[in-house]
């Protein structure tokens, strides 16, 4: 019999979950019709009472029909120990329901705003409330309520309570001098789920304040070396007393009212215009730049630079202006733009890019300005020359080299056969050097040109401590000044005679035509042709590279 109460026993109710405020009533449901054993109820594991027995706990009842097998358990006022979870289990038939979580809310007490209710500060300082609400479950959420608006930014905080269920809330205001008003009320208001409406607390603030000053600047933008007029206008309580302006941290002395009007210049720009208002309480300052157009100043110099070959280069160059400028760096007899930004770099340099650069500024519409500034590359010497220079025989003759160095050179040689000469004088040969803003002349003087000197092969070669180069010369005799003259006297001749023999050849034609008839001349044409080749020549560019190439070796 007792195989077929448990098998027959079923519960036709189960408590489940619920949320209740602390204080409310709440009926967890249990039946089980045609059992007859014992009851349990439990809380967390823990058994209150056997079938309607709770008298362990007074505010605990067992309601509802016995005879329906009704065992409903009533909390007539719940409190924080009441949230837990709670079971029924029937014991004779081992059954159980399931497991319900009574949620108990617990509302927020009165919030307190410190100082309340009324709160003063001295006008200029900051307003700090902080507003406190204990004893909620969950933690109450502060907001802050000013003229019907929420006020934004407070911070706040939570603490658990002991009993690790409750939790204390305190929220912090914080508003700015400018952002109160004398007579201001403001609500702190504190809520939870289980007080939805919230319960507010109200402060008022009493402010005695320094003068409110605003400072307005007229025309803007404007071009430099054009007037403006700056109005400072205050609120004070007690009234004002004075005004005092200043330009950059400096004062202006003879402006004494709340108006100041002045030329304007770049300065205005960086360098802001304050006015100070004073009354009983103290001062009040406030300052505005103003919004001067003015065309490209220096704020930061480039410099020269001299670096290595195969290093990098960078020049830093800044600029000031308004509205915003163009920077612009190119080389100097360039088109080429190199950079917009302050800084121009150049990657791993080489001897060509040794020059001028320049870094440009542009303002729209109001004007430009730039700097020049010098890129020195140091590396190995190069010579140019030409290859074939001309001397008169018998005369005194000279070669030139020039020679860019940067390092200057630390040795330059001339060398001829065995010959090797650096400086000074040789038999007929001297070396002379002169240093120019470009670079540096090497001259080789010969007292006396004899046809040897033709077959000769000089070489300039110049070396410093990133190198060497070296350029190979030839001599060429220069046709006499007499025999030029006497080859252009012969040749102006020679062509007065063709123009007189064509005049009387043409008069003849014109006399005799009529009388001549069938007489035909015939010469034998003579044909004149004078062939100059330089055999030579392919074969010299073959010998200078190869001599050239031998030489830097």
């Amino acid at each position: 019999m007792a195989y077929i109460t448990k098998c027959v026993a079923v519960f036709t109710q189960q408590p489940t979950d619920l949320v209740v405020v602390a204080g409310q009533p709440v009926t967890l449901p249990c039946s089980i019709p045609g059992y007859h054993g014992m009851v349990l109820w439990l809380r967390d594991g823990m058994a209150l009472g056997v079938n309607r027995d709770l008298s362990g706990y007074p505010r605990y009842d067992i309601v509802g029909d016995h005879s329906k097998g009704e065992y409903h358990l009533l909390i007539q006022r719940t409190e924080m120990q009441d949230d837990a979870f709670f079971e029924c289990q029937a014991i004779q038939a081992a059954i159980r329901t399931r497991p319900a979580r009574l949620t108990v809310l617990v509302p927020p007490e009165d919030p307190v705003i410190m100082g309340a209710p009324v709160v003063s500060l001295r006008a200029g300082d900051p307003l700090n409330l902080t507003c406190h609400a204990d004893n909620a479950k969950p933690a109450a959420s502060i907001i802050w309520i000013r003229n019907g608006q929420v006020l934004n930014g407070a911070m706040y905080s939570k603490t658990l309570l002991r009993d690790g269920r409750r939790e204390s809330t305190v929220s912090t205001l914080y508003l700015s001098a400018s952002n109160i008003e004398t007579g201001q009320r403001i609500t702190c208001r504190a809520s939870n789920k289980a007080a939805p409406n919230g319960k507010d607390a109200v402060v008022t603030i009493d402010i005695q304040h320094l003068p409110l000053v605003n400072l307005s600047v007229e025309p803007q933008p404007i071009l430099e070396g054009n007037l403006v007029k700056f109005d400072c206008s205050a609120k004070a309580n007690p009234p004002v007393i004075h005004y005092r302006w200043a330009k950059g941290g400096s004062i202006i002395r003879e402006v004494s009212g709340d108006t100041y009007e002045v030329i304007v210049d770049h300065s205005f720009f960086t360098e802001p215009v304050s006015c100070e208002v004073t009354n009983a309480l103290g001062s009040t300052n406030i300052s505005r730049n103003v919004d001067v157009y003015f065309g490209p100043r220096m704020a930061a110099e480039p410099q020269s630079l001299q670096v290595d070959q195969g290093s990098d280069a960078i020049f830093n160059c800044a600029w000031t202006g308004n509205p915003s400028l163009t920077i612009v760096w190119m080389k100097r007899g360039s088109g080429v733009v190199l950079s917009n930004e302050n800084i121009l770099t150049l990657k791993a340099v080489r001897q060509e890019d040794a020059g001028k650069y320049v870094c440009r500024a542009v303002v729209p519409r109001v004007g430009a300005g730039e700097k020049e500034v010098s890129l020195t590359v140091n590396g190995p010497p190069t010579i140019s020359s030409t290859q074939t220079q001309q001397v008169l025989y018998g005369e005194k003759g000279q070669i030139k080299c020039f020679i860019r160095s940067t390092p200057p050179p630390d040795r330059i040689a001339w060398s001829w056969k065995e010959t090797v000469l650096e400086s000074g004088t040789s038999g007929r040969y001297t070396v002379e050097t002169v240093s120019t803003e470009e670079g540096v002349i090497s001259t080789l003087t010969m007292s006396n040109i004899v046809p040897a000197d033709f077959q000769t092969i000089y070489n300039c070669t110049a070396w410093n401590s990133f190198g060497s180069d070296t350029e190979i010369i030839r001599l060429k005799e220069q046709e006499s000044l007499r025999l030029a003259v006497i080859i252009g006297v012969a040749v102006g001749a020679f062509l007065a005679l063709i123009v007189l023999m064509g005049t009387l050849g043409a008069f003849c034609c014109a006399r005799f035509q009529r009388n001549l008839k069938g007489v035909g001349l015939a010469k034998n044409d003579i044909r004149v042709e004078i062939v100059h080749k330089d055999h030579n020549s392919a074969r010299e560019t073959e010998e200078h590279t190869a001599i050239k190439q031998m030489m830097v070796s």
